[in-house]
């Protein structure tokens, strides 16, 4: 189907009850000048009924980088061994990887580890996009890093390497990457379009993140107030660097995504996104859920209280997953996901049996999850409540 409001040619279905979903997609396209091209998918308890997408050179088959809804992938794969037995979230990261307990770091527990807790948002001296895109190199140069706050007394967004750090102790007890156990037991049985590893031969369905485009506000603001290269939030991003590193460049680079690396490197659908979520916590094609009711309620569950070092968000971070109740209130309690730059986001709400995802190809200002995504999700919520 394609429908053309108010010039922007909107594409796909949606089933009925969800038609105000797609009017509100078509609006906010239509009030971005960006040319940003956009995918949302959205499950309703197992059944997709949302499926859109427009702009230049978008399909619903698109695949773009959603970089750090990756994130939702790789600790989905670190629930999963929870749910298993294979990780003991109590039990402290040394105990499994022992070169990590350098640097005052040894009594770090996993669950502090998953929830931002360690303080090794960065290396001294550098990540470069080369380092960046190889986790195992990454995790080696951590484990001796000396962290940037004391273990375990606060948080902040690790936003670069988080999966790194997750994927080298998951890789001590399984002997597997994160990658290999996403794709065997997540992506491939649900034949799901979200790569952690994009191979070579769908290089063609990539669709390359293009720069962003400040409006006239956002060049001011910019201006008046400028990063402080010192800052944590310089340093977890790479912008600390010499020079600062180009996040649009970073997917960009064919080897960050033939590797995928977990933090920042998955390419995949608006339709792979939610399909994930909806495979986790509802079941598709007749499969059973991923996760069971109660790691679900774990997976949503706000552990450590407070504000983010890096981001100055508050009470954020659940089992890896960002806890997305907080930026979308009609969304039931324990929803988790997380989003990414350049503008996507991805979450579950398993109270309402909704699975959200969301691309664009525009990296949208100021970073994270696009602004459009809390018109768009309170449009979802809204047509499920008159279900």
């Amino acid at each position: 189907m394609t429908d053309t409001r108010d010039t922007v040619t909107v594409h796909g279905t949606v089933t009925t009850g969800f038609e105000g979903v797609r009017d509100e997609f078509a609006a906010v396209l239509a009030a971005d000048h960006t040319e940003p091209g956009s995918q949302l998918a959205v499950y309703h308890r197992g059944g997709l009924v949302v499926d859109l997408w427009a702009g230049e050179g978008i399909t619903g088959d698109s695949l773009p980088a959603v970089y750090s809804s990756t994130k939702g992938a790789a600790h989905l794969v670190v629930a999963l061994l929870i749910q298993d037995g294979a990780i003991d979230p109590e039990r402290t990261v040394a105990s499994y990887w022992p070169e990590f307990a350098a640097e005052g770091k040894g009594e770090l527990t996993f669950r502090e580890l998953v929830s931002h807790r360690s303080g090794l948002i960065w290396a001294d001296g550098g990540l470069g996009i080369e380092d960046l895109a190889d986790d195992r190199g990454v995790a080696a140069r951590l484990a001796g890093q000396r962290p940037y706050w004391t273990p375990g007394t606060g948080y902040g967004y690790h936003a670069l390497v988080i999966g790194a750090l997750t994927g080298e102790v998951v890789r001590r007890v399984t002997g597997r990457s994160i990658q290999e156990i996403f794709e065997e037991r997540v992506r491939a049985p649900h034949g799901l379009d979200l790569h952690l590893g994009l191979p070579e031969a769908l290089e063609p369905r990539y669709t390359a993140i293009r720069p962003p485009v400040a409006t006239p506000a956002q060049a001011a603001e910019a201006a008046a107030n400028p990063l402080d290269p010192d800052s944590l939030r310089a340093r977890a991003f790479g912008f600390a660097a010499d020079p600062p590193l180009d996040l649009v460049a970073l997917v960009n680079t064919r080897a960050v995504r033939a590797l995928g690396p977990a933090s920042f490197g998955g390419v995949g659908s608006a339709r792979g996104l939610a399909g994930m979520y909806a495979a986790a916590v509802d079941g598709l094609d007749g499969r059973a859920p991923l996760l069971t009711p109660a790691t679900v309620a774990e997976a949503g569950r706000v552990r450590y209280r407070g504000t983010d070092l890096v981001t100055g968000q508050t009470d954020h971070f659940a089992l890896g997953f960002e806890a997305v109740g907080a930026d979308y209130p009609a969304l039931g309690e324990g929803a988790f996901g997380h989003s990414g730059a350049a503008g996507s986001q991805a979450y579950a709400d398993p109270v309402n049996g909704v699975a959200y995802g969301y691309t664009r190809r525009r990296f949208a200002l100021p970073g994270g999850a696009a602004p459009e995504n809390e018109r768009l999700s309170a449009a979802v919520s809204e047509a499920v409540a008159k279900l």
